[in-house]
C-alpha cells in the first residue's frame, strides 16, 4: 500500500507531483494549499486527508478544513498538521506516523518510536530548498517512509 504526502503547494499543483503520487491508496496534504483545484485533482488519485496550513487560514474556501487530523490506513495511525511546532507533546493512542509540512524542507526521522515525515514542498521554489512529495510504504506490516525530490 502506498500513502502519497503532499505540502506547501502554495497553488501550484505540478505535473511531476502528480505522477509521483499516482496509484496512491490515500494521499495526505499537510497545508498551505492555496487554492480548493489543488484539492479537486488530489482527490481524482485518491481519497484525500487535508490539514489548513498557516497560508490558508484568510481563505474562505479553507474555512471548513480542519488544522489536524487524524487517520487509520492499513492498521497505522496518522497524525496530521501542518506545522511541527503544533505537534501535540502527548500524540493521541495509536500514532505510528506524524505528518507535517511548514518548513519547506523534506526530513523524515523516528522520535520516541514515532515516524515524523515532511514531504517538503511540491509547490514554489523556496530559495534553493528542493521540490518535493513523500511516500509511506506499507507492506506486510512494515512501514517505510520515502522522499521524493522532483525535476
Amino acid at each position: 500500500m502506498k500513502i502519497g504526502l503532499i505540502s506547501d503547494t502554495h497553488g501550484l499543483l505540478r505535473p511531476e507531483a502528480l505522477a509521483a503520487l499516482h496509484d496512491s491508496t490515500q494521499v495526505i496534504h499537510a497545508g498551505d494549499i492555496g487554492k480548493p483545484e489543488i484539492l479537486d485533482a488530489l482527490r481524482e488519485l485518491a481519497p484525500l486527508t487535508v490539514v489548513r496550513g498557516n497560508n490558508d487560514q484568510d481563505d474562505a474556501w479553507a474555512s471548513t478544513i480542519p488544522t489536524s487530523a487524524v487517520l487509520r490506513v492499513g492498521g497505522v495511525g496518522i497524525y496530521v498538521t501542518h506545522e511541527l511546532a503544533d505537534v501535540p507533546e502527548q500524540l493521541p493512542a495509536g500514532i505510528d506516523v506524524v505528518v507535517t509540512g511548514h518548513s519547506h524542507k523534506p526530513l523524515q526521522q523516528v522520535r520516541h518510536g514515532v515516524l515524523f515525515i515532511n514531504p517538503g514542498s511540491a509547490g514554489p521554489r523556496r530559495f534553493k530548498l528542493p521540490i518535493s512529495v513523500g511516500l509511506l510504504h506499507l507492506d506486510a506490516g512494515v512501514m517505510r517512509g520515502e522522499l521524493i525530490e522532483l525535476a
